[in-house]
């Protein structure tokens, strides 16, 4: 049975428009906890390491002590500060951490050689074909994922205002978005109150941090993901579309 099968098999007996308007009123942890609970197996987190990603590994493995499976895309174009973090991360909570990226390539020369230069700017759409969508659907189906827990907020950008907490992936596999009705000032909250680590990158203006060459800082008043893709149109990489 392929992980497309177990994941549309099981996920059908969830009453989504239900556990919407549960969960509303729910906190992260609470809403982790029910997934701990009603998806024991197949249950994975995807990371890029950003703020709301480690809050989420922090309930997880620190509150809920449940570790699970980690993904991580490694374009092979992320900041420095994001590949340390990455390391500590791993260090402190012991992370059970999957590592994903384009097939063949193992460094940014490689990456060059195959692609050539700056394939972000040639073709945005091919660039996150190959370093982040084929990577994470190659990680989600070899680890047999029925959900997956992403870090996103609706107050991220426009393009989330509508978010529920919980749905369906285009495989049918469910996709859990526990922060969904945080702010990011909660998130911040939580970060303060708990000590959870995080980029520095944060505290320099980058609320929102992807890969080095097409990251910029955001001014005040604009969206926290304004500085990803500035100037192509793109408000996401394809990876939740």
């Amino acid at each position: 049975m392929t992980a497309s099968t177990i994941s549309k098999t099981q996920t059908t007996e969830f009453d989504l428009e239900q556990l919407n308007q549960q969960f509303e009123t729910a906190t992260p942890k609470e809403i982790l906890a029910w997934s701990i609970e009603n998806i024991p197996t197949g249950l994975v987190q995807t990371s890029a390491f950003n703020v709301d990603d480690m809050i989420i590994t922090h309930i997880l493995y620190s509150e809920l002590k449940h570790p699970v499976p980690v993904i991580f895309l490694d374009t092979l174009f992320h900041f420095p500060q994001t590949l340390e973090l990455v390391a500590k991360s791993k260090e402190i909570y012991n992370l059970d951490l999957q590592t994903y990226k384009t097939p063949d390539v193992d460094s940014r020369e490689a990456f060059i050689a195959k692609y050539g230069e700056a394939l972000w700017d040639k073709d945005i759409t091919q660039f996150h074909q190959v370093t982040k969508i084929e990577p994470l659907m190659r990680g989600l189906d070899e680890l047999n994922t029925v959900a997956w827990i992403t870090g996103r907020r609706r107050d991220q950008a426009v393009t989330r205002a509508n978010m529920p907490f919980v749905e369906l992936d285009s495989q049918g596999r469910l996709k859990i978005n526990p922060l969904a009705n945080w702010t990011r000032q909660d998130s911040w909250a939580y970060v303060a109150e708990h000590g959870v680590i995080y980029n520095p990158l944060h505290d320099q203006g980058y609320p929102s941090i992807g890969d080095e060459p097409i990251t910029t800082k955001v001014a005040d008043g604009e969206d926290e993901r304004a500085g990803r893709w500035r100037g192509t149109g793109k408000t996401e990489c394809g990876i939740h579309i």
